[in-house]
Formats: structure tokens, C-alpha cells, sequence
């Protein structure tokens, strides 16, 4: 599978801050690669390095087998990208704004070619509609259309969902889905919610302070059989010295509280098996690993459900 963005030892320093640090990663054809961190982590530093708006300090990008240094306007050619709120001009249409911004890019403009894309993002029945009527998810996915109008390769979506409210977010989420599995485009898509990632992202890296904590497949990250499996009750002491001559003796984890580290599908055995001895069980809380990794690196007070499934 061919490697569309690689990115090696990629640093930028603003005074006496590194925004980014010694970054590399790679995002493959096809993919949903998401980029979560924290606000602050570093992640918009690095898409406008990827679209040339800002210069790295040190480091190398390569798009599409090109040095972006070098081959700069060939490869943006095949790029389309939504920084935070996309920038459209409020007092005239979803049309007229996808028509200005199509010529601005070089197109040979129909109006089908229009209509089409205004249909890819839902936005068909609005296109004579001033941008200042629409809300924020129809900002967004007009934005998304000008991004798309070209028909790049390669999709840059810096956190498209900032501001939504639910409903905009899952018309979001099913643009993104659709813009991989059936227009077969590489979507890179910047976040600080892991929930929505999960939802959407086939592979994935975690940043904070600017450097890479992990990367890897969703599927392989968030794999069902590392959940932390966390229980209050009312002998939490009792049954911590159970567990200690159990098959559940491997499972458990040191520290305050009483929790286990194991397989999904044997949370309800475990919840059975302590009903039957008499246990009254206060609470049950599960999450992924990479979560819990994912918030002790990252959270700040006040952000933790930012971060929750």
C-alpha cells in the first residue's frame, strides 16, 4: 500500500516553545489516520506544516512520494484541507461560495460539478441559501465541499467537529466514512475526542507536548481483550484477597481501588461470579487501555470528558 504522508523528525519552535517535537509518523492510502492530542498538543502546528503555511524548524515531509519543500504546488494540487472554521463568505450562497472557491483553485466550473458536490455534503437543497441562515455543521460541510471541489487525494481535516451539536457531529462523522469507503480518499482528521477517532479512524496516533506517544491500528489499539475493568463495592478489601486465589488473579492491577485488566466478553462472568458469592457491587466502569494511557498523559483538570467514551 502506497504511503501518501511521511513524516520524519518534524520539529517547530516559536521562541522558546517547541510546539512539535522530533514528530514522525506515516499515513497510508486509504486510510482514516486520526490525529488526537489535547488542545495545545501540537496537532494544528503540524497540518499547517503539512500545507506549507507555516516552515518547520527541523525535520523532513514527504507527500505523496514528493519532498513538499521542493515539489510544493505539484503536491497540493491533490489536497484538500478544513483548518478549525472554514473561512466563506456569509452574505452570499453555498453555490456562489463553492463556484468562487472552484475558479480560485484553476477548475473548469459546470454546474452539475457544483450541484454534485453540494449533494456529497447534503447541502443540494440549500445551494441558493445565504452562508449566514446556515449553522455550524452546514458551515462545515460546505467548507468540506470547497475542500473537496477538486477532487483531491489526500483530505485534511483539522477538528471538524469544534462547536457542533450532536447532530452535526454524526453528519460529520458519516461524511468521513463516506469520503473513504466509497470515494477511496485518504482522510487525515485532527481531534481531542477519542470517541468520535474510534468511531471513524482506521489507524491512529496520540501526540502530547508535541512528540508522539503512540501509533498504530485502531483495531490493535483499542483491542477489546485490554479493558480496564474498574469496581466499587462494598468490601473492596475482601474481594481483592478473593480475586488473590482466583482465575481472576492475573487480571488484577495494583494500586488504590479495585480493578482488572482483561477481556471485554468476560466483564458480565466476572459481574455473575460475584453476584453468586454475595458481593454487593456499588459500580461498574470500563475503558480501553489506550484511554486510560490516553487521559494520564494528557488530561488537564477540567477535560476529562473531552476524552470519554
Amino acid at each position: 500500500m502506497a504511503t501518501i504522508i511521511n513524516v520524519q523528525h518534524l520539529s517547530k519552535e516559536f521562541k522558546d516553545t517547541r510546539a512539535v517535537d522530533d514528530l514522525s509518523f506515516t499515513v497510508n492510502e486509504a486510510d482514516v489516520y486520526g490525529f488526537l492530542g489535547q488542545n495545545g498538543a501540537g496537532k494544528s502546528t503540524t497540518i499547517r506544516m503539512l500545507l506549507t503555511l507555516i516552515r518547520p524548524t527541523s525535520g523532513n515531509i514527504e507527500l505523496f512520494g514528493k519532498q513538499l519543500r521542493t515539489h510544493r504546488s505539484e503536491i497540493l494540487q491533490q489536497v484538500g484541507a478544513v483548518i478549525e472554521k472554514p473561512d466563506l463568505y456569509k452574505y452570499l450562497s453555498a453555490y456562489d461560495n463553492l463556484s468562487i472557491f472552484a475558479r480560485m483553485s484553476g477548475m473548469k466550473v459546470t454546474r452539475q460539478l457544483l450541484m454534485n458536490q453540494l449533494q456529497l455534503v447534503g447541502l443540494e437543497d440549500r445551494a441558493a441559501s445565504k452562508v449566514k441562515t446556515f449553522s455550524q455543521g452546514m458551515k462545515q460541510r460546505l467548507g468540506i465541499a470547497v475542500a473537496l471541489v477538486h477532487n483531491p487525494a489526500l483530505v485534511i481535516l483539522d477538528e471538524p467537529t469544534n462547536g457542533l451539536d450532536p447532530q452535526g457531529i454524526a453528519d460529520i462523522r458519516a461524511l468521513i466514512l463516506r469520503l473513504s469507503r466509497e470515494m477511496g480518499k485518504t482522510v487525515v482528521i485532527s481531534s481531542h475526542l477519542l470517541s468520535e477517532i474510534e468511531l471513524v479512524a482506521t489507524r491512529m496516533i496520540i501526540i502530547h507536548k508535541g512528540r508522539k506517544v503512540v501509533e498504530g491500528e485502531v483495531a490493535d489499539l483499542l483491542d477489546p481483550a485490554h479493558t480496564l475493568v474498574q469496581l466499587d463495592t462494598t468490601e473492596n478489601e475482601k474481594v481483592r484477597l478473593q480475586f488473590s486465589s482466583s482465575r481472576w488473579a492475573p487480571f488484577v492491577q495494583q494500586g488504590d481501588g479495585l480493578a482488572l485488566m482483561m477481556n471485554k466478553e468476560e466483564v458480565p462472568e466476572l459481574i455473575n461470579e460475584l453476584v453468586a458469592q454475595g458481593v454487593r457491587i456499588l459500580s461498574v466502569n470500563s475503558s480501553h487501555s489506550l484511554e486510560n494511557y490516553f487521559l494520564s498523559l494528557t488530561t488537564q483538570p477540567g477535560h476529562v470528558d473531552s476524552f470519554a467514551n
